[in-house]
């Protein structure tokens, strides 16, 4: 810091949250804010528990946005009038603490800068996240299980609602896949960056002579549907199942055939849903689960149709995207945006904000690219 001018670097951060203060129009956000108060004070607001939710959460991420500018702002006057205090009385005590705070303020004020990259025609809705084992046998299994933790601690973390709409169960350990939503605004934008092969390196605590194991997990992530979305889907393209619900090891946690897989045969996409108690439930949750994967299709069937009429070469990113070693050393590294971590554990516990911060830069840079 010695080399820095705090005050240069003050003006360059306040730029930077008059830019950002520009983007989320403020004024707009706060007028959105009353007409979902007026909303949330209706007597006949729970009638519909389904919107009655999104209102709220909608509300709830909104005055939380708000409160974080502000919380900003106050906190970069605040920091001002620390360093003034610092200077007059020559106290290194009070001057440590403010380079501190600088620190601390560069780096959420670049994290909501973040948040201002999410302009995509999604990016505001809520995100339906898929995991599935790959190869590696029980090891993937489990690595899919440490996966879904992850995410649903990230998710945790930030008080963000979810909800796991339908886990298969592998015979030994793990799963064989999951299926969950993220119920906040903009989960899709944030987390969109992380759908890809997610590769683990350590020694396999199922081999009995302790050998490294190499194993992989998909993740799939698209958004969820909204009553404006148009996807036409014919009944007579769909093989519906209906199967018990099961929990780890086959242990029964139903007594009637409740659980419901959808085949959509043109597609060959299978979705399941075995959270709820009732069939009639299961079924719509799962073919609203169909229509968010057949909108990402749609979604990327156009996309890839205007690369190619622009000429252009369309990128992947569902593939390979990270790696995670555990042994013989430890690191968490991502292959797009070269951002690592020396503490898996902390990853792995829902420690990802860095990662998803980078990846949303290095995708809008990708985006943004001239065909």
């Amino acid at each position: 810091m010695a080399d820095i001018d705090p005050a240069e670097e003050i003006k360059e951060l306040a730029g930077t949250l008059r830019s950002i203060q520009d983007v989320l129009d403020l004024e707009a956000m706060r007028k959105q804010i009353a007409e979902l108060g007026e909303q949330v004070a209706a007597p006949d607001l729970w009638d519909d528990p389904e919107q009655a939710q999104k209102i709220t959460s909608k509300l709830s991420h909104l005055q939380g946005e708000l409160n974080r500018v502000d919380g900003l702002v106050r906190r970069l006057d605040d920091l001002t009038v620390l360093y003034e205090l610092a200077a007059e009385e020559a106290d290194e005590d009070t001057r440590a603490e403010a380079d501190k705070e600088l620190v601390s303020l560069r780096s959420d004020i670049g994290a909501l800068e973040v948040r201002t990259l999410l302009s995509g025609e999604y990016d505001a809705r809520e995100a339906l996240v898929t995991i599935n084992s790959q190869a590696g046998g029980v090891d993937a299994a489990d690595w899919a299980e440490m996966l879904l933790r992850m995410y649903l601690r990230w998710a945790e973390r930030k008080g963000y609602p979810t909800e796991v709409y339908d886990t298969s169960y592998a015979e030994e350990a793990g799963i064989k896949s999951a299926t969950f939503t993220i119920k906040t605004p903009y989960a899709y934008g944030t987390l969109r960056g992380e759908h890809g092969t997610h590769r683990l390196v350590r020694i396999s605590p199922f081999d009995n002579q302790g050998r490294r194991q190499t194993s992989f997990a998909g993740v799939d992530v698209v958004p969820v549907v909204e009553q404006t979305d148009h996807i036409d889907i014919n009944e007579d393209e769909l093989r519906i199942d209906v199967y018990r619900s099961s929990g780890p090891g086959g242990q029964g946690v139903n007594t009637t055939d409740s659980a419901v897989r959808i085949t959509h045969l043109p597609t060959g996409i299978v979705v399941s849903c075995q959270n709820e108690r009732s069939q009639l439930q299961n079924r719509a949750t799962a073919m609203n689960v169909l229509q968010a994967k057949l909108l990402e299709r749609k979604r990327q069937e156009e996309a890839e149709k205007m690369s190619e009429l622009r000429g252009a070469t369309t990128t992947s990113w569902g593939t390979q995207i990270r790696n995670y070693v555990l042994h013989p050393y430890q690191i968490v590294k991502d292959l797009r945006t070269g951002t690592e971590a020396g503490n898996p554990t902390a990853v792995l516990d829902g420690d990802l904000d860095e990662f998803i911060e980078s990846e949303i830069r290095w995708m809008r840079r990708q985006e943004s690219e001239p065909a």
